[in-house]
């Protein structure tokens, strides 16, 4: 099972995650990325949905902060 990590100590706030990854990422009223369905303080990982690996490797080496990270949960 592969996760999505939201690293928001990195993250600035550009939103263009969100924009790539609608299904999976909102953006809080300061342009933060949230899992969707998440609210503040919530969980920082998300299974990556079967079918969306692709663009979620193209979203997080989109990041200009890199501020997400793909987990390969095999360890």
């Amino acid at each position: 099972m592969t996760r999505l990590h939201l690293d928001w100590t990195r993250c600035d706030g550009h939103g263009g995650c969100a924009e790539l990854l609608p299904d999976l990422l909102t953006l809080d009223p300061w342009g933060y990325p949230l899992l969707r369905g998440t609210g503040p303080g919530a969980d920082r990982d998300a299974e990556v949905p079967r079918g969306t690996e692709s663009a979620v490797r193209h979203a997080a080496r989109a990041c200009p902060r890199a501020a997400l990270r793909l987990l390969d949960g095999t360890a």
